[in-house]
């Protein structure tokens, strides 16, 4: 299961969204332009109610209901206290439900006996010209000073006293980086390090990686089953995840942080051995791009974790909108913004860093945009197939083809993966996914 619904296409601007929401007096429902976000921070203040979005789950239970399909039940449905935008015409209106793709008509005496009415929908137009024209550092620092009794006077790095690394991450950062690195230099890093030794031994020995024969050392699973950059991505991803603790209150059916992790970094790198461009991508940077490429959420998690419950209600509310828009609202940040500046701060390859800044940036076309372009295709793919939250999107032919693929391609790879995915679950589970 993942957080994410299909979004009502740009045409069906009359069509209005039904919300459900709760709280220790009851349900009520929410109706605003399809395409708005819910501004929960207008219903609490509109209603004096702590309403909340149900879980994923159960409005897809909730809505997917029988006696739904039914004028009667609709009836019964809208006899529901109701909550109104103002923004949503008093007449005849078609209401939508993003997660079911429920739909019915509601008339005009309904909407007029609503018990509260407000503007509780925000545009991407709105919401974007709040945010000021400005550098990620800028943005970074001006939500810290908004969002935390911290002041930022000097380097990010520095005032924010972020984990440190373990002597084993500094020198595998360095060695990534380093053109010239050989598998012994590798080697020579992980054998003193217990734990990532285990941790290797352990992704040899996955099915994932279906290595003939038995796994007898160290050399053996990094020479022969894994390879140099595959060692050295896992082992990193690993690490810098060990650096934030996996988030509490976070979206309630989500996909597993490190499931979400691998599976992009996977089919990441099977669209680009598959991608025939002049400049192909480097496949091991393709890989650790998908790998790290939701490190950002983490950090938002550990930046502002009073906001952060705020953040997951947000996204439960508006699942057919990207989170990019929902971060804005509630943070004036997003993962991307402080994901990217954190891995720069770290040194990671500027391949790695201008994918995760720009991954959501379909229109992007400076440094490294092959990159951002293949993490993109590749979230959006994977959304489809529930191994990635946010909104399910279909992707063009016209998309796949600035990257060297085709269609054909793209439905190899799906199948490829899809024939793997209870493998790939158990390779998540060696990351730490319960």
């Amino acid at each position: 299961m993942s957080v994410g619904a299909r979004p009502l296409g740009q045409m069906e601007k009359n069509v209005v969204r039904v919300a459900l929401v709760h709280d220790q007096q009851g349900k009520a429902l929410v109706i605003l332009p399809a395409n708005a976000l819910l501004n929960l921070a207008t219903v609490w203040k509109l209603t004096g109610r702590q309403l909340q979005p149900v879980s994923c789950a159960d409005a897809k239970r909730f809505f997917a209901q029988e006696g739904l399909k039914s004028q009667r039940g609709q009836e019964q449905l809208l006899a529901m206290p109701l909550i109104l935008d103002s923004q949503v015409k008093h007449k005849k209106t078609e209401v939508w439900e993003p997660f079911t793709g429920l739909r019915f008509s509601i008339d005009e005496a309904r909407l007029k006996k609503a018990e509260y009415t407000g503007e509780l929908g925000l545009t991407s137009e709105l919401i974007y010209e709040q945010v000021a024209m400005q550098n990620d550092v800028e943005a970074i620092t001006q939500a810290l000073e908004r969002f935390s009794a911290l002041r930022v006077r000097q380097r990010l790095e520095d005032t924010l006293s972020l984990p440190g690394f373990s002597q084993t991450t500094r020198k595998l950062i360095m060695l990534r980086s380093d053109p010239d690195a050989k598998v012994e230099d590798l080697l020579s890093i992980v054998k003193v390090d217990a734990p990532v030794s285990a941790q290797v031994m352990s992704w040899a020995a996955s099915p994932y990686y279906a290595a003939p024969g038995k796994v007898e050392s160290l050399e053996d699973a990094v020479i022969r089953v894994l390879g140099f950059d595959l060692v050295i991505n896992l082992a990193l991803g690993v690490a810098m995840g060990r650096v934030m603790s996996m988030p509490e209150n976070t979206p309630r059916g989500g996909t597993p942080f490190w499931l979400q992790s691998v599976a992009t970094a996977v089919f990441a790198d099977q669209l680009a051995r598959q991608a025939k461009l002049e400049n192909r991508p480097k496949p091991g940077l393709v890989y650790l791009s998908g790998l790290l490429h939701n490190f950002g959420y983490l950090l938002l998690a550990y930046l502002f974790p009073a906001q952060f419950s705020t953040l997951s209600r947000y996204i439960e509310a508006n699942p057919h909108l990207s989170y990019t828009m929902i971060e804005q609202q509630v943070l004036r940040l997003t993962r991307e913004q402080v994901g990217a500046w954190l891995l720069e701060s770290w040194e990671l390859p500027s391949e790695v860093c201008a994918a995760i800044r720009w991954q959501n940036d379909a229109e992007y076309a400076g440094d490294y945009a092959e990159y951002a372009k293949l993490l993109h295709l590749s979230k959006t793919i994977l959304a489809e197939l529930g191994f990635c939250d946010g909104p399910i999107e279909s992707v063009s032919a016209e998309e796949l083809a600035a990257v060297g693929l085709s269609l054909e391609t793209k439905n190899q790879v799906v199948e490829a993966f899809i024939k793997d995915q209870d493998k790939l679950n158990e390779l998540a589970k060696l990351f730490g996914d319960k």
